[in-house]
């Protein structure tokens, strides 16, 4: 079993509950850890036989595009996608920050973790 990690994908995107978070938008961070068989791979060399980070982070920036109320929703969509997508990962945790939320306070950035199974 192998591990890949994608740090501090950013993105702009409108999630929140707030008429203002929908209008103006705000930063994102996406992180992102892959549990997957990498031993192919790492004798044959070859793109297809193991987890392509680049269509690891099209699904998230795809993911963060659509608009949701809750980070965990965001976060959900992008576990779904990554397992149906991806058959060589066996397990996906992703951290959503939303960075500067407006909550009333001096907070740099409020962050949800989830984590699949296959």
């Amino acid at each position: 079993m192998g591990v890949i990690k994608l740090k501090n994908i950013k993105v702009y995107a409108y999630h929140g509950c707030l008429i203002e978070e929908k209008k103006i938008g705000s930063d994102y961070r996406i992180d992102l850890k892959i549990m997957a068989d990498l031993s192919n791979s790492a004798v044959s060399d070859r793109l297809i036989d193991t987890v392509d980070y680049v269509h690891l982070n099209r699904i998230v920036k795809e993911e963060m595009a659509i608009r949701s109320k809750l980070l965990e929703h965001a976060a959900e969509r992008i576990l779904v996608r990554i397992l149906k997508e991806i058959s060589l990962v066996e397990k996906v945790t992703v951290n959503v920050s939303k960075i500067n939320p407006p909550i009333g306070g001096n907070v740099e950035m409020v962050t949800i973790k989830k984590s699949k199974n296959r």
